[in-house]
């Protein structure tokens, strides 16, 4: 695999993550956590074995590399904020335009459409993430660290290289 570009890495990484989270959800129901991705791969925060974390980043990139791309979407995701709140205000600033109504006659159908834009926020916000924010190709990567970090919030780092 070539040089790969800072987008493509922070997306394969953020899809390493998704998956990563996912396993360990699985494994570990009610044990919360949560990650963030970055160009060296990604930080989980939460309490959880470090060799635990360890085995599900490695299925997580291997399940990718098998073509499971789905494990790179995750329903908690950021993006999926980020687009909730994006789509609503848009919507609610367009559809409470124009002064020949007054402010208190326009919150209605401001709200209206932010409402419905929150609907649409949760495909939205799933094919944002498909088509920008993560990248499941993950091909040629590998885990190359995992420490854990106690310094307050208990933090896990995974460093992933190609």
């Amino acid at each position: 695999m070539g040089r790969r570009s800072i987008p493509q890495m922070l997306r394969q990484h953020h899809a390493i993550e998704h998956a990563t989270v996912t396993i360990l959800s699985q494994r570990l129901p009610g044990v919360p956590m949560m990650a963030r991705s970055d160009l060296d791969g990604f930080t989980l925060f939460g309490d959880v074995d470090i060799e635990e974390l360890r085995l599900a980043t490695e299925e997580a990139l291997q399940r990718l590399q098998n073509g499971e791309s789905g494990l790179a979407i995750h329903p908690n995701c950021g993006t999926n904020l980020v687009t909730a709140g994006m789509l609503s205000g848009v919507a609610a600033v367009l559809a409470s335009s124009g002064r020949t109504r007054s402010f208190w006659d326009r919150v209605p159908g401001a709200l209206l459409a932010a409402t419905l834009a929150l609907i649409l926020a949760v495909p939205a916000g799933r094919w944002v993430q498909g088509n920008i924010t993560t990248s499941p190709d993950v091909e040629g990567l590998r885990v190359d660290k995992v420490q854990r970090f106690e310094t307050g919030a208990v933090r896990h780092r995974v460093a992933i290289r190609s």
